[in-house]
Protein backbone atom coordinates (compact mmCIF):
# COMPACT_ATOMS: atom_id res chain seq x y z
CA UNK A 1 0.00 0.00 0.00
CA UNK A 2 2.61 2.12 0.81
CA UNK A 3 3.74 3.00 -3.29
CA UNK A 4 -0.38 3.85 -3.53
CA UNK A 5 0.34 6.79 -0.41
CA UNK A 6 0.90 10.38 -1.44
CA UNK A 7 1.10 13.17 0.61
CA UNK A 8 -0.10 16.50 -0.29
CA UNK A 9 1.68 19.62 2.03
CA UNK A 10 -0.01 22.62 1.48
CA UNK A 11 2.21 25.75 2.13
CA UNK A 12 1.24 28.70 0.77
CA UNK A 13 -0.04 30.22 3.31
CA UNK A 14 0.71 33.91 4.79
CA UNK A 15 0.97 33.04 8.18
CA UNK A 16 0.37 36.65 9.20
CA UNK A 17 -0.73 36.44 13.27
CA UNK A 18 2.85 35.25 13.26
CA UNK A 19 3.76 38.77 12.40
CA UNK A 20 6.95 40.40 12.66
CA UNK A 21 8.56 37.31 12.57
CA UNK A 22 5.79 35.75 9.92
CA UNK A 23 6.17 38.23 7.19
CA UNK A 24 4.71 37.88 3.13
CA UNK A 25 8.18 37.51 2.23
CA UNK A 26 9.05 34.28 4.82
CA UNK A 27 6.07 33.21 6.07
CA UNK A 28 6.40 31.20 9.11
CA UNK A 29 6.21 27.65 7.50
CA UNK A 30 10.09 28.62 6.24
CA UNK A 31 10.78 29.12 9.59
CA UNK A 32 12.79 27.76 12.56
CA UNK A 33 9.83 28.89 15.18
CA UNK A 34 11.53 26.57 18.31
CA UNK A 35 14.86 27.23 17.27
CA UNK A 36 15.48 23.27 16.14
CA UNK A 37 17.75 24.18 13.46
CA UNK A 38 14.65 23.16 11.11
CA UNK A 39 11.27 25.14 9.45
CA UNK A 40 8.10 23.67 10.38
CA UNK A 41 8.09 23.23 6.37
CA UNK A 42 11.38 21.01 6.88
CA UNK A 43 9.70 19.12 10.21
CA UNK A 44 6.37 18.30 8.56
CA UNK A 45 8.23 16.69 5.27
CA UNK A 46 10.39 14.84 8.04
CA UNK A 47 7.27 13.58 9.96
CA UNK A 48 6.17 11.70 6.74
CA UNK A 49 8.77 10.46 4.93
CA UNK A 50 8.68 6.95 7.07
CA UNK A 51 5.14 6.49 5.75
CA UNK A 52 5.02 8.38 2.13
CA UNK A 53 8.31 7.68 -0.82
CA UNK A 54 9.76 10.51 -1.58
CA UNK A 55 8.15 10.25 -5.25
CA UNK A 56 4.95 10.92 -4.05
CA UNK A 57 5.29 14.10 -2.20
CA UNK A 58 3.66 16.88 -3.60
CA UNK A 59 4.18 20.55 -2.13
CA UNK A 60 1.93 22.93 -3.37
CA UNK A 61 2.68 26.31 -2.75
CA UNK A 62 2.79 30.26 -4.72
CA UNK A 63 4.47 31.33 -6.94
CA UNK A 64 6.84 33.81 -4.77
CA UNK A 65 7.82 30.75 -2.50
CA UNK A 66 8.61 27.77 -5.38
CA UNK A 67 12.25 28.82 -4.65
CA UNK A 68 12.29 28.53 -1.04
CA UNK A 69 10.56 25.75 -1.08
CA UNK A 70 12.94 23.74 -3.31
CA UNK A 71 16.00 25.48 -1.45
CA UNK A 72 14.18 24.03 2.10
CA UNK A 73 13.76 20.31 0.55
CA UNK A 74 16.22 19.19 -1.84
CA UNK A 75 15.06 15.75 -1.82
CA UNK A 76 12.37 16.66 -3.56
CA UNK A 77 12.35 16.98 -7.57
CA UNK A 78 11.13 20.61 -8.54
CA UNK A 79 8.37 19.19 -10.57
CA UNK A 80 6.83 17.71 -7.16
CA UNK A 81 6.52 22.06 -5.90
CA UNK A 82 3.63 23.05 -7.62
CA UNK A 83 3.10 26.15 -7.84
CA UNK A 84 -0.08 28.28 -7.64
CA UNK A 85 -0.65 31.21 -9.90
CA UNK A 86 -3.40 32.84 -7.92
CA UNK A 87 -4.59 32.72 -3.78
CA UNK A 88 -8.02 30.54 -3.47
CA UNK A 89 -8.06 28.63 -0.41
CA UNK A 90 -7.38 25.08 0.11
CA UNK A 91 -10.12 23.42 -1.53
CA UNK A 92 -8.30 24.44 -5.24
CA UNK A 93 -5.11 23.83 -3.88
CA UNK A 94 -5.98 20.21 -3.33
CA UNK A 95 -7.83 20.25 -7.02
CA UNK A 96 -4.40 21.72 -7.96
CA UNK A 97 -2.59 18.56 -6.76
CA UNK A 98 -4.86 15.97 -7.09
CA UNK A 99 -4.57 16.60 -11.03
CA UNK A 100 -0.98 16.00 -11.04
CA UNK A 101 -1.56 12.51 -8.97
CA UNK A 102 -4.18 11.09 -10.75
CA UNK A 103 -1.47 11.22 -13.83
CA UNK A 104 0.69 9.28 -11.92
CA UNK A 105 -1.32 7.10 -9.91
CA UNK A 106 -5.57 7.15 -10.20
CA UNK A 107 -5.27 4.23 -7.47
CA UNK A 108 -3.97 6.57 -4.87
CA UNK A 109 -4.44 7.14 -1.06
CA UNK A 110 -4.09 10.54 -0.26
CA UNK A 111 -2.78 12.56 2.88
CA UNK A 112 -2.95 16.18 3.15
CA UNK A 113 -1.47 18.14 5.52
CA UNK A 114 -0.79 22.21 6.49
CA UNK A 115 2.95 22.53 6.59
CA UNK A 116 2.99 24.42 9.85
CA UNK A 117 1.65 22.03 12.09
CA UNK A 118 3.32 21.33 15.36
CA UNK A 119 3.05 17.62 16.34
CA UNK A 120 4.90 16.33 19.85
CA UNK A 121 4.31 13.05 19.69
CA UNK A 122 5.89 11.76 16.18
CA UNK A 123 5.50 7.87 16.29
CA UNK A 124 1.71 8.01 17.72
CA UNK A 125 0.76 10.70 14.66
CA UNK A 126 2.37 8.11 12.54
CA UNK A 127 0.28 5.06 13.64
CA UNK A 128 -2.65 7.34 13.49
CA UNK A 129 -1.94 8.45 9.64
CA UNK A 130 -1.27 4.57 8.94
CA UNK A 131 -4.79 3.42 10.60
CA UNK A 132 -6.35 6.11 8.99
CA UNK A 133 -4.42 5.00 4.98
CA UNK A 134 -5.81 1.22 6.03
CA UNK A 135 -9.54 3.05 6.87
CA UNK A 136 -9.46 4.56 3.93
CA UNK A 137 -8.06 2.06 1.46
CA UNK A 138 -11.24 0.09 1.69
CA UNK A 139 -14.06 2.47 2.45
CA UNK A 140 -15.49 5.28 0.27
CA UNK A 141 -14.82 8.08 3.09
CA UNK A 142 -13.00 11.29 3.66
CA UNK A 143 -11.36 11.15 7.13
CA UNK A 144 -10.34 14.11 9.32
CA UNK A 145 -8.31 14.29 12.58
CA UNK A 146 -9.88 15.27 14.85
CA UNK A 147 -8.17 16.16 18.36
CA UNK A 148 -9.73 16.67 22.18
CA UNK A 149 -10.03 20.13 23.25
CA UNK A 150 -7.57 21.15 25.96
CA UNK A 151 -9.64 24.65 26.55
CA UNK A 152 -12.58 27.08 25.02
CA UNK A 153 -10.50 27.67 21.96
CA UNK A 154 -12.02 30.53 19.41
CA UNK A 155 -9.04 29.97 16.86
CA UNK A 156 -10.10 26.58 15.35
CA UNK A 157 -12.97 25.05 14.14
CA UNK A 158 -14.76 22.24 15.56
CA UNK A 159 -16.56 18.42 14.62
CA UNK A 160 -18.86 17.10 16.13
CA UNK A 161 -18.56 13.47 16.40
CA UNK A 162 -21.41 11.10 15.69
CA UNK A 163 -22.31 7.12 16.04
CA UNK A 164 -19.49 5.08 16.35
CA UNK A 165 -18.50 2.50 13.72
CA UNK A 166 -18.97 -0.87 15.28
CA UNK A 167 -15.68 -2.40 13.73
CA UNK A 168 -13.53 0.75 13.27
CA UNK A 169 -12.64 1.85 17.08
CA UNK A 170 -12.10 5.35 17.53
CA UNK A 171 -13.82 6.30 13.94
CA UNK A 172 -16.91 8.13 13.85
CA UNK A 173 -19.39 9.60 11.31
CA UNK A 174 -18.82 13.22 11.81
CA UNK A 175 -22.57 15.22 12.49
CA UNK A 176 -21.70 18.84 11.95
CA UNK A 177 -18.68 21.10 11.39
CA UNK A 178 -18.35 24.44 12.90
CA UNK A 179 -16.41 27.47 12.12
CA UNK A 180 -13.97 28.99 14.58
CA UNK A 181 -16.83 29.81 17.54
CA UNK A 182 -16.59 33.12 19.85
CA UNK A 183 -15.33 32.58 23.32
CA UNK A 184 -19.41 32.20 24.51
CA UNK A 185 -20.14 29.28 21.38
CA UNK A 186 -16.56 27.76 22.17
CA UNK A 187 -17.30 27.15 26.11
CA UNK A 188 -20.55 25.55 24.99
CA UNK A 189 -18.76 23.48 22.56
CA UNK A 190 -16.18 22.60 25.10
CA UNK A 191 -18.26 21.27 27.62
CA UNK A 192 -20.58 19.16 25.69
CA UNK A 193 -17.85 16.48 24.73
CA UNK A 194 -19.53 16.08 21.91
CA UNK A 195 -17.29 18.46 19.88
CA UNK A 196 -13.34 18.11 18.76
CA UNK A 197 -11.10 20.29 17.08
CA UNK A 198 -10.30 20.17 13.13
CA UNK A 199 -6.81 19.51 12.46
CA UNK A 200 -7.37 20.08 9.03
CA UNK A 201 -5.10 16.91 8.59
CA UNK A 202 -7.56 14.90 5.94
CA UNK A 203 -7.27 11.66 4.41
CA UNK A 204 -8.72 9.90 1.45
CA UNK A 205 -9.22 8.03 -1.96
CA UNK A 206 -8.04 9.82 -4.65
CA UNK A 207 -11.72 7.94 -6.18
CA UNK A 208 -13.17 9.39 -3.49
CA UNK A 209 -11.89 13.00 -3.20
CA UNK A 210 -12.81 13.10 -6.93
CA UNK A 211 -16.23 12.14 -6.67
CA UNK A 212 -16.96 14.40 -3.33
CA UNK A 213 -15.15 17.15 -5.87
CA UNK A 214 -18.15 16.27 -8.71
CA UNK A 215 -20.63 16.02 -6.72
CA UNK A 216 -20.62 19.44 -4.50
CA UNK A 217 -17.72 21.20 -5.69
CA UNK A 218 -19.06 20.79 -9.94
CA UNK A 219 -17.15 24.77 -10.12
CA UNK A 220 -13.37 23.28 -9.25
CA UNK A 221 -13.62 20.20 -10.44
CA UNK A 222 -14.66 21.45 -14.06
CA UNK A 223 -12.00 23.89 -14.46
CA UNK A 224 -8.89 21.72 -13.51
CA UNK A 225 -10.25 18.69 -15.25
CA UNK A 226 -9.99 21.13 -18.18
CA UNK A 227 -6.21 21.99 -16.85
CA UNK A 228 -5.55 18.37 -17.00
CA UNK A 229 -5.54 18.23 -20.70
CA UNK A 230 -2.65 20.88 -20.61
CA UNK A 231 -0.56 19.16 -18.29
CA UNK A 232 2.77 18.88 -20.06
CA UNK A 233 1.98 21.26 -23.33
CA UNK A 234 2.82 24.52 -23.81
CA UNK A 235 -0.03 25.65 -22.71
CA UNK A 236 -0.10 24.52 -18.94
CA UNK A 237 1.20 27.65 -17.30
CA UNK A 238 -1.83 29.68 -19.26
CA UNK A 239 -4.45 27.13 -18.28
CA UNK A 240 -3.79 26.87 -15.06
CA UNK A 241 -4.06 30.63 -14.44
CA UNK A 242 -7.48 30.26 -16.33
CA UNK A 243 -8.52 27.69 -14.22
CA UNK A 244 -7.60 29.72 -10.76
CA UNK A 245 -9.59 32.46 -12.25
CA UNK A 246 -13.00 30.87 -12.87
CA UNK A 247 -12.25 28.79 -9.49
CA UNK A 248 -14.21 30.79 -6.23
CA UNK A 249 -11.63 31.38 -2.92
CA UNK A 250 -13.08 28.55 -0.46
CA UNK A 251 -11.90 26.10 1.89
CA UNK A 252 -11.91 22.21 1.48
CA UNK A 253 -14.09 22.42 5.04
CA UNK A 254 -16.37 24.89 3.68
CA UNK A 255 -17.04 23.53 0.26
CA UNK A 256 -16.87 20.18 0.89
CA UNK A 257 -16.57 18.63 4.06
CA UNK A 258 -19.44 19.98 5.25
CA UNK A 259 -21.65 19.32 2.39
CA UNK A 260 -20.59 15.49 1.78
CA UNK A 261 -22.11 12.61 3.69
CA UNK A 262 -19.15 10.12 3.74
CA UNK A 263 -17.40 12.11 6.06
CA UNK A 264 -15.24 10.66 8.89
CA UNK A 265 -13.21 11.34 11.85
CA UNK A 266 -10.66 9.61 13.81
CA UNK A 267 -10.40 11.00 17.14
CA UNK A 268 -6.63 11.07 18.30
CA UNK A 269 -4.10 12.63 20.42
CA UNK A 270 -0.91 12.92 19.62
CA UNK A 271 0.08 16.50 21.03
CA UNK A 272 -1.02 19.05 18.46
CA UNK A 273 -1.37 22.56 17.67
CA UNK A 274 -1.92 24.01 14.38
CA UNK A 275 0.89 27.02 15.42
CA UNK A 276 -1.83 29.82 14.23
CA UNK A 277 -1.24 32.50 17.30
CA UNK A 278 1.52 33.22 19.41
CA UNK A 279 -0.53 31.99 22.66
CA UNK A 280 -0.90 28.67 21.42
CA UNK A 281 3.43 28.42 20.99
CA UNK A 282 2.97 29.83 24.07
CA UNK A 283 0.81 26.41 25.00
CA UNK A 284 3.53 23.92 23.90
CA UNK A 285 7.02 26.58 25.05
CA UNK A 286 8.68 25.69 28.09
CA UNK A 287 7.54 28.20 30.25
CA UNK A 288 9.30 29.66 33.76
CA UNK A 289 8.30 30.05 37.06
CA UNK A 290 6.21 33.03 35.98
CA UNK A 291 4.52 30.98 33.21
CA UNK A 292 6.82 32.85 30.44
CA UNK A 293 7.78 31.16 27.61
CA UNK A 294 11.24 32.97 26.23
CA UNK A 295 11.49 31.06 23.00
CA UNK A 296 14.36 33.00 21.72
CA UNK A 297 16.86 35.79 23.16
CA UNK A 298 18.67 36.74 26.86
CA UNK A 299 15.67 38.04 28.65
CA UNK A 300 15.05 38.95 32.65
CA UNK A 301 11.78 39.61 33.33
CA UNK A 302 10.47 41.16 36.79
CA UNK A 303 7.42 41.10 37.78
CA UNK A 304 6.09 39.76 34.33
CA UNK A 305 3.67 36.40 34.04
CA UNK A 306 1.96 34.41 31.38
CA UNK A 307 4.03 36.55 28.62
CA UNK A 308 5.08 35.08 24.87
CA UNK A 309 8.66 36.40 24.67
CA UNK A 310 10.71 36.40 21.59
CA UNK A 311 13.78 38.14 20.33
CA UNK A 312 16.85 38.19 18.18
CA UNK A 313 19.40 35.56 19.34
CA UNK A 314 21.56 38.28 19.94
CA UNK A 315 19.46 40.47 21.93
CA UNK A 316 19.32 41.26 25.14
CA UNK A 317 15.95 42.22 27.34
CA UNK A 318 14.31 43.07 30.47
CA UNK A 319 10.60 43.05 30.72
CA UNK A 320 8.56 44.36 33.91
CA UNK A 321 5.56 44.84 35.01
CA UNK A 322 3.88 42.89 32.38
CA UNK A 323 0.85 40.26 32.34
CA UNK A 324 -0.40 38.46 29.43
CA UNK A 325 1.63 39.83 26.89
CA UNK A 326 3.31 38.67 23.52
CA UNK A 327 6.39 40.53 22.59
CA UNK A 328 8.33 39.91 19.63
CA UNK A 329 10.81 41.64 17.88
CA UNK A 330 12.09 40.81 14.58
CA UNK A 331 15.08 42.78 12.76
CA UNK A 332 13.13 45.14 10.99
CA UNK A 333 9.50 45.79 13.77
CA UNK A 334 8.44 45.23 17.13
CA UNK A 335 5.06 43.83 18.50
CA UNK A 336 3.70 44.47 21.92
CA UNK A 337 0.03 43.25 22.73
CA UNK A 338 -1.80 41.23 24.69
CA UNK A 339 -2.46 37.78 24.37
CA UNK A 340 -6.05 38.36 24.49
CA UNK A 341 -6.12 40.26 21.38
CA UNK A 342 -3.88 38.31 19.36
CA UNK A 343 -6.41 38.05 16.92
CA UNK A 344 -6.18 41.29 15.75
CA UNK A 345 -2.53 41.04 14.90
CA UNK A 346 -3.67 40.40 11.21
CA UNK A 347 -5.68 43.83 11.37
CA UNK A 348 -2.78 45.52 12.57
CA UNK A 349 -0.36 44.33 10.08
CA UNK A 350 -2.89 45.35 7.12
CA UNK A 351 -3.04 48.89 9.05
CA UNK A 352 0.89 48.99 9.55
CA UNK A 353 1.39 48.02 5.85
CA UNK A 354 -1.44 50.53 4.77
CA UNK A 355 0.36 53.24 7.15
CA UNK A 356 3.88 52.74 5.84
CA UNK A 357 3.43 50.83 2.92
CA UNK A 358 5.25 47.37 4.23
CA UNK A 359 4.72 44.08 6.60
Amino acid sequence: MKNNTFCIIMAGGLGSRFWPLSTSQTPKQFLDIFGTGKSLLQQTFERFEPICPIDNFIIVTTVAYKDMVIEQIPQISPDQVLAEPLRRNTAPCIAFANTHIKLINPDANIIVTPADHLILNEQEFRNNIEKGLDFISTKDALLTLGIKPSRPETGYGYIQIGKEISDKKRFRKVKTFTEKPNLEMAKILFESGEFFWNSGIFLWSLKSIEKAFKTNLKEIATPFEEYSSHVGTIHEKKALKEAYIECKNISIDYGLMEKANNVYVKMVNFGWSDLGTWSSLHEHADTNEQNNAVIKGDVLTYETNNCVIHLPSDKKGIIQGLDNYIVVESEKALLICPRNNEQQIRQFTTDLKSEFGSD
